[in-house]
């Protein structure tokens, strides 16, 4: 991939609080969406894989707001891999209104054993998958 995994978004009246801004939890779930549709254009569903036994869940998440989202706004939710471990993968995040970016984040997900929920290496599939994808 030449540009980060990217996913529109609008800002419904449901992600707003009375004022019509974006209540700040929000932009951790259009976040989920932009990560969870990265990993699901790589052809690997999320966030289980209960055939192998395995859970892909977040280990931590850093977020920077800098300007509020309000209602009705049309957002663009980016997905890029910042770090590739065997057992994780570190996400960087940008959610952009216009060319501005109003919210950054960088989500680590873990992947555990579904019984023990212990850490455990991802499937080599894709383990090399993310690593195909990772920007130059």
């Amino acid at each position: 991939m030449t540009e980060p995994f990217s996913l529109p978004v609008r800002v419904y009246i449901e992600d707003t609080d009375a004022g019509g801004i974006v209540y700040y939890v929000n932009y951790l779930k259009y976040m989920e969406r932009a990560r969870t549709e990265f990993v699901r254009a790589l052809g690997y569903d999320k966030p289980a894989m209960p055939q192998q036994g395995l859970l892909l869940v977040v280990h931590s998440a850093e977020i920077h707001y800098r300007r509020s989202a309000l209602l009705d706004d049309a957002l663009r939710v980016t997905a890029a891999i910042g770090k590739l471990g065997r057992a994780a993968v570190t996400f960087e995040q940008n959610i952009f209104r216009g060319n501005e970016i109003i919210c950054q984040g960088v989500v680590k997900v873990a992947c555990v054993a579904d019984d023990t929920r212990k850490p455990c290496a991802l499937p080599e599939s894709i383990y090399s998958a993310l690593k195909a994808a990772i920007q130059p």
